[in-house]
């Protein structure tokens, strides 16, 4: 069975995440997204684990659905060529802030767990450390070794992954507070990483450059803080609908049942170059150097980037792709499309009527994006968008890329990717 995953979001208990993030609503959006399998996010939170005990039961192995009853109503707010089967896995972000050699650590990690019993067993330990009704992704005075011990002791197929790895302030391999290596973090146990989140900054190809992370499998997810940004990063795998089937393919990097991810364009995330927002400078790894990691405008330090760190830690070049590794896709959510093609912002009222009309016509907006006809569709009226799409399903985006907490800017019908990102 082929099918979308996304193994990162948030829940209305996470801080700055949205107010209307139920399982209710994670259900109907998934399906709009296309997306099958959806991490039902802060297990950890008190509140929010009573509330997914109440409205989940049992699916396949280590899934779960949502309530009959409840599936029943929020179904009607999903167009009918949407409509499909969506499970919930237990997942939560985990913030570790520590300090290590001299230095503090923040760094955030993914945990799953494949059943309530083996989530409570997890809590139960942390809950000794720190508050975990504070927020949803509890922030946690635990170094990152003793994290992956609990999780590995917690037993029942329990799994730890490093979050958004490159991410300059909460990545593992971070330049603000990161490692250089995932054994200066993990120690002996750093054979127990499998996987590692690519975020929305870098890529697999990005990644590729180092020989270190050869045996580790590359996952994306979206890291969604509301409904709508749902799948904007995922994984797709050939495999049963079942914990295992998800989490066994990447493990052992099965590139005939976990098929590989659907990423961003890097240039498009947040820290992909450095940069000072507040200066609006926005610099290459070449002219960081030269700078000496300095503000060109007002000489305070610049935010260093995943681009600049993959740099420093690559001991190979460019465009080699490693034995087995899976392919993946690159991607941008259609509201940003429809809102280029018309003008306005992604948020508008035009692009939410258009994008509606969309999913109604054709399907999910994974199906509109990746695999939709494009012929039908322009025969449908909509040939500017089947262009969008063509550039698009080729890689040819022209990005203005992101820095410092700045997202940076995709166009599909005018501009060139910019060759210094």
């Amino acid at each position: 069975m082929i099918f979308t995953a996304d193994l990162h979001i948030h829940s209305r208990f996470s801080r700055a995440c949205s107010r209307s993030l139920a399982p209710e609503t994670l259900h109907v959006w998934a399906q709009k997204k296309g997306v099958t399998v959806l991490s039902a996010g802060d297990f950890t939170h008190p509140a929010w684990r009573a509330e997914l005990k109440e409205k989940l039961i049992p699916a396949e192995e280590g899934l779960f659905r949502l309530r009959p009853d409840l599936a029943r109503e929020a179904d009607a707010s999903v167009p009918a060529s949407c409509r499909a089967d969506m499970r919930f896995l237990l997942g939560v972000e985990i913030s570790c802030i520590y300090s290590k050699d001299k230095r503090v650590r923040r760094v955030h990690h993914l945990v799953y767990a494949p059943s309530f019993g083996a989530a409570e067993r997890v809590v139960r330990r942390l809950e000794k450390i720190g508050n975990l009704g504070s927020d949803g992704r509890p922030i946690l005075g635990l170094d990152s070794k003793s994290l992956l011990d609990i999780v590995l002791e917690a037993g029942g197929g329990c799994r730890l992954v490093p979050a958004h790895a490159w991410t300059p302030h909460f990545g593992v391999f971070g330049s603000q507070s990161g490692f250089d290596s995932l054994e200066e973090c993990f120690g002996d146990l750093a054979p127990e990483i499998f996987a590692i989140e690519t975020g929305l900054s870098s890529d697999p190809p990005m990644n590729w450059r180092l020989k270190a992370l050869d045996r580790i499998a590359l996952i994306s997810n979206s890291d969604a803080h509301s409904a709508e940004k749902i799948g904007r990063e995922a994984n797709v795998f050939d495999s049963e609908l079942s914990y295992e089937g998800i989490f066994g393919p990447v493990e052992k990097r099965d590139p005939g049942r976990f098929l590989g991810t659907i990423e961003f364009f890097p240039e498009e995330g947040k820290y992909h170059c450095d940069g000072h927002r507040k200066c609006g400078a926005r610099l290459t790894p070449a002219e960081t150097r030269r700078n000496k990691g300095r503000c060109p405008s007002c000489g305070k330090p610049v935010t260093v980037g995943v681009l600049s760190r993959v740099e420093a830690l690559a001991d190979r070049g460019p465009g080699r792709k490693p034995a087995g590794a899976p392919g993946f896709v690159s991607s941008v959510p259609l509201k940003e499309i429809l809102g280029e093609i018309l003008g306005v912002g992604a948020l508008s009222k035009a692009v939410k009527g258009r994008y509606e009309g969309l999913l109604e016509r054709f399907g999910s907006e994974r199906f509109v994006l990746h695999d939709l006809d494009l012929g039908k569709l322009a025969a449908a009226g909509e040939q500017t968008l089947a262009r969008a799409l063509s550039r698009l399903r080729a890689g040819k985006a022209g990005v203005e890329a992101g820095y410092d907490g700045e997202y940076g800017k995709v166009r599909l019908l005018n501009g060139r990717r910019a060759a210094a990102v």
